[in-house]
């Protein structure tokens, strides 16, 4: 999928569920390059595993805290979470969260700009290729995580948002 369709169609719209705070052009470039990076905006179902929607969120547990599980419990993004679940029509529970996400791109995109809420740093500066790698990889902890691909994958992340 486009990036612009990937904006106008999951981001923007995720965007008016939540605060008006957590929509800067900081969120929007890590939510791209994110999802650039996990999905390619491609995949909605991880290829053998359990992540789901473009930025793959995986289930995770509530002793793990992790993946949904872990936006669904953490104090910054609990209650933002439950408005976008009323919002979106899914139920307020992980199992249906993560049951949706596949499907939702909305919901999807909502809850990686949740995660990264939960993050008590702020976002990267735009432009800041290193520091967005780690806070990516510090948040969402990938299994496999493939750092060489970061760098061309934010650059058009940029050029995308630059677009405008």
């Amino acid at each position: 999928m486009s990036l612009t369709i990937v904006r106008a169609e999951a981001i923007a719209p995720a965007f008016t569920l939540l605060p008006a705070k957590m929509s800067s052009p900081e969120a929007e470039v890590m939510l791209l390059a994110i999802g650039l990076q996990e999905s390619r905006f491609t995949y909605r179902r991880q290829i053998r595993g359990p992540a789901r929607g473009f930025w793959q969120f995986e289930q995770g547990t509530q002793s793990s805290r992790g993946g949904v599980w872990g936006v669904f419990l953490h104090h910054a993004s609990r209650v933002h979470l439950r408005r976008l679940c009323d919002a979106r029509g899914v139920a307020f529970d992980p199992f249906a969260i993560y049951a949706r996400l596949e499907h939702d791109d909305v919901l999807a995109a909502g809850a990686a700009r949740l995660m990264l809420w939960t993050d008590p740093h702020p976002l990267p500066a735009i432009g800041e290729m290193q520091q967005a790698w780690d806070c990516y990889s510090g948040i969402w902890r990938p299994g496999k995580p493939h750092p060489e691909t970061w760098p061309a994958l934010y650059a058009h992340a940029l050029e995308v948002l630059s677009a405008d």
